[in-house]
């Protein structure tokens, strides 16, 4: 595929599915092995890149939130940090330190784990991960709230520790951070507010790590810049469809059916 169209394509997926409970990261590591040719390793940094673009996006359309939470900073104090009023900003600040330390370590494993999938056996793992988000999604949609609690610190460290487990392929950041608060006993449209702002530092931090450690993976700067622009337009353009869409589908069943498609069509290239 040429690699204008291949830049599109990937931050169009990116810019859609970041919002659903299925693995963006997945999917990008799916497109980049079966259609770029990236190896194992390369399809996973390039998905974790690529988080950068609709971090942008989620920054932009949660400005509003951010901004009331920046103005709160200087009368945040540690007493009344799990307070009413400070308690939002706090779960923001544990769950970002939590999922950076669990991020860090899993983005150590990761290159180990990546290179010893290779073909349909990746595939197949992306798919088996898929699978897994999928229950859990469906366990948490059992559960039901009355809501309007403020986040705990043991929110923020779960939230948190889940987000940073999300760097594996296949694992679903939006879906096993909302499930997380979902089963803490949070209201439905509250958890996804509070997990896209959680996702806009992680978003930033993923992409810049891959920068960091080993640059623009497998592509040329120009075609990773328009993927990036991709995903943060169109992430913009359709946050809001989506979060309204997350409301009323269960895409607990769209986790499980494209992971076992995944799975089987891994197994068959396996074999």
């Amino acid at each position: 595929m040429d690699s204008l169209l291949f830049a599109l394509l990937v931050g169009l997926l990116q810019g859609i599915l970041e919002w659903l409970p299925v693995s963006s990261e997945g999917a990008i590591a799916l497109t980049a092995t079966v259609v770029g040719g990236f190896s194992p390793t390369l399809a996973t940094q390039f998905g974790l890149f690529l988080h950068a673009g609709t971090g942008l996006a989620a920054l932009a359309f949660y400005r509003g939130d951010v901004a009331t939470l920046l103005r709160s900073l200087p009368e945040w104090r540690p007493r009344t940090a799990w307070g009413r009023a400070d308690a939002e900003l706090s779960f923001l600040a544990t769950g970002t330190l939590t999922s950076a330390v669990v991020g860090g370590l899993v983005y150590v494993a990761l290159e180990d784990l990546a290179s010893e999938l290779t073909g349909g056996a990746f595939v197949a793992a992306i798919g088996g991960l898929l699978v897994v988000t999928g229950v859990v999604q469906r366990v948490a949609q059992e559960r039901t709230f009355d809501g309007g609690r403020s986040p705990t610190l043991g929110d923020g460290v779960l939230v948190g520790a889940m987000q940073g487990l999300a760097l594996l392929p296949g694992v679903s950041r939006s879906g096993t951070t909302v499930s997380a608060l979902l089963l803490r006993g949070h209201a439905g449209e509250e958890t996804l507010r509070l997990s896209f702002l959680l996702a806009i530092p992680a978003s930033f931090g993923a992409g810049l790590l891959v920068l960091v450690d080993e640059g623009v993976p497998a592509i040329a700067l120009s075609e990773a810049g328009v993927a990036l622009a991709v995903s943060a337009v169109v992430g913009y353009l359709t946050v809001g469809a989506l979060v309204r869409l997350v409301r009323r589908v269960a895409f607990w069943g769209v986790c499980v059916g494209f992971g076992a498609l995944a799975v089987v069509g891994g197994l068959l290239v396996a074999v």
